[in-house]
């Protein structure tokens, strides 16, 4: 809110940038893939590009005709897509920031808008209460999803791209399949608005961040509450996982950027690690499920001290439904293998052909005296 935008250090006593340049609050940060970029978005109207050095040299433009809410980048690096008060979403060429195409459908705020992993894709959501999924080739507007009760904060992709978690005003959390537009699962756990939302690396783990000052863990494979972490003396505005999943950081409007160790590895839950694959069966939680509460910390950098675990109660599910989904599984183990094998078979195949034309080079050069 006070315009700046901070760049920290995750090493002890380093030392962290503070840039200057935008005119007003600054609503959205996000780096480029390579690291060697930064974006900001602010309610100027203006998208900055950063470069986080010493010096926080950036050039600005004029990015829409209203507060810029969101800003993130593509994963090649080459794009990126923002998002306004001005009901437009619209995605720039990284180089120069030219403007490519602009997308609007939306009939309200457009709060936030991503790219899907691949690239192809991209969502939006908006206070229209809809969330939007459109294709990058084509610029067209490929569903709408409706399911929503109130004003829609924020969105983003699975890492596998195949499904998306929204949060709402409604206090919701809803995830979708990308491909079939179904919901797959539902969460009604915060008492007041959710307002960021973060995937684990892995795709196993969601964490959410709240107007009624919590951070709430989702285990995406059993579609339960795991942990809610009370650290934020008011509105918990942002949340965000690193990119290997080891820490997440949150912030609020107690004016705290607070980093926390996610811990998973020391906690039996299965192994977190494994080949992230989309949450397969509609789950609708509600706020008495058991969950573990982690008090934060109560001053700054203070490392959290008291655990209180609750007993945890089984969650069921229809046998039919567990062995249709041990078959798809399954299925999909198979396929991920005969796709392995074609790609042994594939290079192989470019190893000989590569053998075949040096040993033609070979006998031509012989051949010519």
């Amino acid at each position: 809110m006070d315009s700046c935008l901070m760049v920290w250090h995750m090493k002890p006593q380093s030392r962290a940038y503070r840039f200057t340049g935008h005119k007003d609050a600054i609503t959205c940060v996000n780096f480029s893939p390579s690291g060697h970029l930064l974006a900001s978005g602010s309610r100027d109207k203006t998208v900055r590009i950063w470069v986080p050095n010493v010096k926080g040299e950036s050039t600005a433009f004029r990015a829409h005709t209203a507060t810029v809410r969101s800003v993130h980048f593509c994963s090649d690096g080459q794009s990126f897509v923002t998002a306004s008060d001005d009901k437009t979403v619209k995605v720039w060429a990284t180089h120069r920031q030219k403007f490519l195409f602009s997308l609007s459908q939306h009939i309200n705020w457009v709060r936030c808008a991503k790219f899907s992993p691949d690239g192809r894709l991209i969502v939006s959501a908006s206070d229209d209460k809809t969330v939007k999924l459109w294709d990058k080739k084509s610029r067209e507007c490929v569903h709408s999803y409706c399911e929503h009760g109130g004003f829609v904060t924020y969105v983003d992709f699975h890492p596998s791209g195949t499904c998306i978690a929204a949060a709402g005003m409604d206090n919701t959390v809803k995830v979708w399949d990308v491909r079939t537009h179904r919901l797959l699962q539902h969460y009604q756990l915060h008492s007041a608005a959710v307002n960021g939302l973060s995937f684990h690396p892995s795709g196993n783990y969601l964490i959410t961040a709240s107007s009624d000052s919590t951070l709430k863990i989702l285990d995406l494979m059993e579609g339960r509450l795991l942990y809610t972490l009370h650290g934020h003396q008011g509105p918990a505005t942002t949340v965000a996982f690193s990119r290997t999943g080891e820490y997440f950081a949150s912030g609020g409007s107690d004016e705290q950027v607070m980093v926390w160790k996610s811990n998973f590895d020391i906690i039996d839950h299965g192994e977190v690690m494994k080949v992230s694959r989309p949450p397969a069966t509609l789950a609708s939680s509600t706020g008495n499920l058991p969950e573990v509460d982690f008090p934060g910390p109560s001053g700054r950098g203070r490392s959290v001290e008291s655990v209180q675990s609750q007993p945890q109660e089984p969650v069921s599910v229809p046998q039919t439904l567990t062995s249709t989904l041990e078959h798809i599984v399954g299925q999909l183990d198979v396929l991920t293998q005969t796709v392995s094998i074609l790609e042994q078979r594939l290079t192989l195949t470019e190893d000989k052909l590569k053998q075949c034309l040096e040993n033609q080079q070979l006998i031509m050069q012989r051949a010519t005296p």
